[in-house]
């Protein structure tokens, strides 16, 4: 989509702070970081606005956005824990309309939801 800020990230037409990169998967750091360590995950290509899209015929990305998480996990030395999320629409707090993952880590999330 060319209109899709993560496209044009993934694009490279928008600089990124990149963590991680195949021929399928962009990682970089989140500009407004809700925790330490705030890395988006997110398949290059524009195949689905959010997880409520998901498809067989999309979901095999998926399935590497996570093998990417876990490599990215063991990169970043987040032994002591991390949490991943995805948000599915506006009223979830989804603010690019572009699949993608948060690492979120560095602080306790044990009791709250972020």
């Amino acid at each position: 989509m060319s209109d899709c800020l993560f496209c044009k990230i993934a694009a490279g037409e928008i600089p990124s702070n990149k963590v991680y990169e195949d021929g399928s998967v962009l990682a970089f750091r989140d500009i407004n970081p809700q925790a330490p360590t705030h890395i988006l995950v997110i398949p290059k290509e524009h195949i689905a606005d959010s997880a409520a899209q998901i498809t067989e015929g999309n979901s095999a990305v998926v399935a590497h956005c996570f093998e990417v998480i876990a490599k990215i996990a063991a990169q970043e030395g987040l032994s002591d824990g991390f949490r991943v999320i995805t948000n599915a629409g506006a009223a979830a707090g989804q603010t690019v309309p572009h699949l993608h993952f948060h690492i979120l880590a560095g602080v306790s999330m044990a009791e709250k939801l972020l």
